[in-house]
């Protein structure tokens, strides 16, 4: 049995999170929201969205062609006596996707979490958050009492699991999106982390970390969700950790110079960035994690990364959405619930090497990406390509564009919807054998038609735009992260 109070006691979110409610005066500046266009993927939804069908608008889908894209992100933001001060605090809000026989439906639904219930009876955002404050009024129990549940989605053992950074998964109804409740895998690993970026092996195998402090829970779950096995193990430093990454064999775990250096509420305030201090990257042995070694790299923050790989000889590699500093999540991701844009360092896909006798590189290709995904089939093999989101610094936080990047011939393929769409993560799906052989599925903001669309492009021809392109009958603020699971 693990001794819980122990481990999150180690951490900002443990301590911080438990330590009671601030008492502070409900901020007035969400009445003065400016009417830029792209504001429109940070307003709030008021209620679910019953299940309809989506009206096809370009092209067709392709033949045989049949799944469910699952999307999760903040959807409710603001309350009259108080509202949430940061993008990554609102209310989860998972969409659901359906194609089939070349049509395809939409619903979306909010996660019933406690935060949810409490801020609606309060009548004001009063739970905290990643970087808004606890409001009188907030009854604080464990860390769950503040989840979210806004972050990512994962299939697993018959749920559909709505994830957050600090807290448990909630189980969702795969079908209806109806919440089922809090994810307890053992009893005395109830409230405990499970970060919102699991790895998932081809065989289903899911490896996941839970962060507190200087200390992380290691989480393997069996291919039908199954608790496998959980550890506890000591980390360098207490960096932030959004993502991480892992090959057949390791973990790969980035240690950026964002650290936590007070327990505090909200999160984000007792973080300090340390560039002087670089950039830590953590190797364990899945099969030991005593087996570890740490590498240095050059100072920088980065939120995402794609499934590494190791080569014959033991050199891993992994690409990586990099900027120079967090300046996006302390300014830019505050500002833009204002309707206000700040310019901020573009994050630049590059890719990190991690040789066998310590040497590191860290390669920059000078295309602004973030969002890299690639064939899950492929997760911790060898392997060219990363899909990513692009064309960002338009004047709006939001991306424009999706794009394919090979690694082998350094080449990058784009397709540019316009000025007049948000584009949120697309997911590469599998068609053929060969790498490269698949789809890309997403969604965008249509900003004119005030509408959610969803579209489906060629892998291989990812520059000619959409073959089918469906939109809803609502416009859903911008996601972060999802799943497709095949028909």
């Amino acid at each position: 049995m693990l001794n819980r109070r122990a481990f999150l006691g180690t951490g900002l979110i443990g301590a911080g999170l438990c330590a009671g409610a601030a008492i502070l005066p409900p901020e007035k500046l969400y009445a003065t929201m400016l009417p830029a266009d792209w504001t429109l993927g940070a307003r709030d939804i008021e209620a679910d969205v019953a299940p309809h069908a989506m009206r096809l608008v370009a092209g067709r889908a392709p033949d045989g062609f049949k799944g469910v894209l699952y999307r999760n992100g903040p959807a409710k933001f603001r309350r009259p006596g108080g509202s949430a001060t940061h993008w990554f605090d609102g209310d989860g809000m998972v969409r659901r996707f359906a194609i089939d026989r070349g049509e395809a439906r939409m619903a979306a639904r909010f996660v019933a979490t406690e935060k949810r219930r409490q801020d609606a009876a309060a009548g004001a955002m009063v739970m905290p958050g990643f970087g808004s404050p606890a409001r009188d009024g907030a009854v604080l129990t464990s860390t769950d009492s503040a989840n979210a549940a806004n972050t990512s989605v994962l299939l697993s053992g018959g749920d559909l699991l709505a994830l957050w950074e600090p807290g448990s998964p909630y189980r969702l109804d795969p079908e209806t999106l109806a919440t089922r409740g809090l994810k307890t895998f053992r009893d005395d690993l109830a409230h405990m982390p499970f970060l919102a970026h699991p790895r998932v092996e081809p065989d289903g195998t899911v490896w996941n970390l839970g962060v507190a402090g200087k200390r992380a829970i290691v989480w393997k779950l069996s291919a039908g969700g199954a608790l496998a096995d959980t550890k506890i193990i000591d980390l360098p430093r207490a960096s932030y950790i959004h993502d991480f990454s892992a090959t057949a064999r390791h973990l790969v775990i980035v240690l950026q110079p964002w650290v936590y250096e007070r327990n505090t509420i909200p999160a984000i305030e007792g973080m300090a960035w340390q560039p002087e201090t670089g950039t830590q990257i953590l190797v364990i042995d899945k099969d030991d994690f005593t087996q570890r070694r740490l590498y240095e790299v050059p100072a920088f923050f980065a939120f995402h990364m794609d499934d590494a790989w190791e080569e014959a000889d033991g050199t891993i590699r992994f690409g990586i959405c990099v900027t120079p500093e967090p300046k996006f999540v302390m300014e830019e991701a505050r500002l833009l619930l204002l309707g206000q844009e700040v310019e901020t360092p573009l994050p630049i896909l590059s890719m990190i090497t991690l040789h066998p006798d310590g040497r590191t590189s860290l390669d920059r290709t000078g295309v602004s990406a973030e969002f890299p995904q690639n064939d899950r089939t492929r997760s911790g093999l060898p392997r060219s390509l990363t899909v990513h989101t692009g064309m960002y610094g338009s004047g709006r936080p939001f991306p424009r564009a999706v794009g394919v990047y090979d690694w082998a011939r350094q080449t990058n393929a784009e397709f540019d919807f316009g000025a007049g769409h948000l584009v949120e993560e697309f997911l590469y799906v599998p068609r053929g054998s060969e790498e490269g052989d698949g789809w890309l599925v997403g969604t965008t903001l249509n900003l004119a038609e005030r509408a959610t669309e969803l579209h489906v492009l060629d892998a291989r021809h990812v520059a000619a735009g959409p073959v089918a392109s469906w939109r809803g009958d609502v416009a859903l603020p911008v996601t972060f992260h999802g799943t497709f699971a095949a028909g």
